[in-house]
């Protein structure tokens, strides 16, 4: 069974690895002090739909990213990550 776990726990970090960092909205909530759980609120959002944005997992549309950058008082580029920058590491393997 241990073989098993191991081999699951390999799996969902390769796959955790293959993510594209899209956006930068963890980032940017951390640097103004603020939680998913006070912009799922302030956006009228279900706070699992702004976790999953938070995490990369899905995107929220640009309308809905035009209406956080407004929320944060930040340009809509700042919640975006470079496609120079963010996705520098994705050709580390495992």
């Amino acid at each position: 069974m241990s073989f098993g776990l191991s081999l699951l726990n390999l799996q969902i970090i390769a796959i955790v690895m293959q993510m594209k960092r899209i956006n930068r909205l963890k980032i940017v909530l951390a640097e103004q002090g603020k939680t998913g759980k006070w912009l799922a609120h302030a956006l009228g959002k279900n706070e699992s739909t702004v976790s999953r944005w938070c995490t990369n997992e899905v995107q929220p549309s640009v309308e809905t990213l035009l209406t956080i950058a407004e929320t944060l008082k930040v340009d809509i580029k700042e919640l975006l990550c470079s496609t120079q920058m963010c996705n520098q590491d994705d050709s580390i393997q495992i």
